[in-house]
């Protein structure tokens, strides 16, 4: 545990925090509208829901590289903001050509050009934020990203089904209404966040940049991929209950308390976001990252052995909602803890691209298992993975090697 001295060193909650929490919440906002939109589109286009599944799948695959690429990229410039910037006008100006789609290759396009500009700017976020504060500070600093970023996955789906209304389903006006927060958001990057000077890092090919990142952070990425590769969307619980309180409140009973099952696990989300980081701050990160894999192992368990009530669905829910805040605020924090600050870049868009890669892997095996084996055998896979993922990070050494 740190002393008292230790984390009241610095202002964290500067400008470019600010900056950057208030751009992730209104960026968020902007396209959690079109990703709430658009399963109903494709649908007044008479298109099948194969369609949605490739149109999100291209469009993480392309992402999920894109921000490895940028990560290699950004460390050997002088100045990272003006990437961040562009990411977030291509996502704005993506997300908001859904509107002028006519066909499903259009709407692909549009996504994926979104998602592009959103790779790009993910790991040049993540380097500006922990360039902003003090090492003792990264745990609040990423904390209250992702809590601001969470927010914005609350209020987008609140403002479409509103807006739905307001504009009498007319598509290219709601779309295009998401460029307002997108916009926004870019204009926090470009005129709030204050980038500090930095010399770039001389080039040396991708291979070498990999091998340049030290061994312990290197068996942090495997413990990190491990437990990605069980960590299914949540959405998937929405499924979940929704199959289990049929028999006891009827479908449409059922259908709307897993909604309102999962708006609690958001909540707690937003919440714990900043709780994980605030106590990133004050006790160990990597005790602290694995006892939040341990928890999400609980969660699995549970859904495995406990009679499926409101009340158990609920704690799940819950479990679900806190892990996913601390995973998400701690292993950012304890990245770039881990790695020298000249090599943020590269370490960001690594541990995006092998957490992007897991999630690809994770919910389509717990899909497929789900559909084949049942609910136990496809929820103890994520299970054991989880417990895999905590005891690599309990073993993990930070001081014994220097590369």
């Amino acid at each position: 545990m740190k002393t008292p001295s230790q984390f009241n060193q610095t202002r964290w909650l500067n400008r470019t925090v600010l900056g950057i929490g208030l751009a992730s919440l209104f960026s968020d906002w902007s396209h959690e509208i079109a990703t709430t939109l658009l399963p109903a589109y494709l649908a007044s286009m008479g298109l099948a829901a194969a369609w949605l599944g490739l149109i999100e799948g291209v469009s993480d695959g392309l992402s999920s590289f894109a921000k490895m690429a940028s990560g290699f990229y950004t460390d050997r410039l002088p100045r990272r903001k003006p990437i961040a910037v562009a990411g977030y006008l291509i996502t704005a100006l993506g997300t908001a050509a859904f509107g002028i789609a006519t066909n499903a290759w259009q709407v692909l396009a549009a996504r994926a050009t979104a998602w592009l500009g959103r790779g790009v700017r993910t790991p040049v976020r993540k380097a500006l934020l922990a360039g902003s504060v003090s090492r003792e500070a990264y745990g609040r600093a990423f904390g209250f990203e992702r809590m601001m970023d969470t927010l914005g996955a609350v209020v987008g789906p609140a403002t479409a089904l509103a807006l739905l209304a307001a504009v009498n389903h007319n598509y290219p006006v709601l779309f295009a209404l998401t460029l307002i927060p997108g916009l926004i958001a870019a204009g926090l990057i470009a005129f709030v966040v204050k980038e500090k000077e930095r010399a770039p890092v001389p080039h040396i090919s991708f291979g070498e940049k990999l091998r340049a990142l030290p061994v312990r952070f290197r068996r942090f990425l495997v413990a990190v991929g491990l437990f990605g590769a069980g960590d299914f969307a949540h959405s998937m619980l929405i499924l979940l209950a929704a199959q289990k309180l049929t028999p006891e409140l009827g479908a449409t009973k059922a259908a709307s308390t897993a909604v309102g099952l999962y708006v609690l696990h958001n909540v707690l989300y937003a919440t714990f976001a900043f709780v994980s980081g605030w106590l990133a701050d004050h006790f160990e990160k990597r005790r602290l990252l694995a006892a939040a894999y341990a928890l999400a192992a609980v969660m699995a368990l549970m859904i495995i052995v406990s009679p499926m009530s409101v009340w158990t669905l609920a704690l799940v829910f819950i479990f679900g909602g806190i892990h996913v805040a601390a995973e998400e605020a701690l292993e950012d924090s304890f990245c770039a803890e881990l790695v020298d600050e000249s090599h943020h870049g590269m370490a960001f868009g690594t541990l995006a691209t092998v957490n992007g890669i897991g999630d690809f892997i994770s919910s389509a095996v717990v899909g497929l298992l789900w559909s084949a084996f049942g609910v136990q055998i496809a929820f103890a896979y994520s299970a054991l993975l989880f417990a895999l993922g905590s005891f690599m990070i309990c073993r993990l050494k930070l001081h014994s090697e220097t590369s």
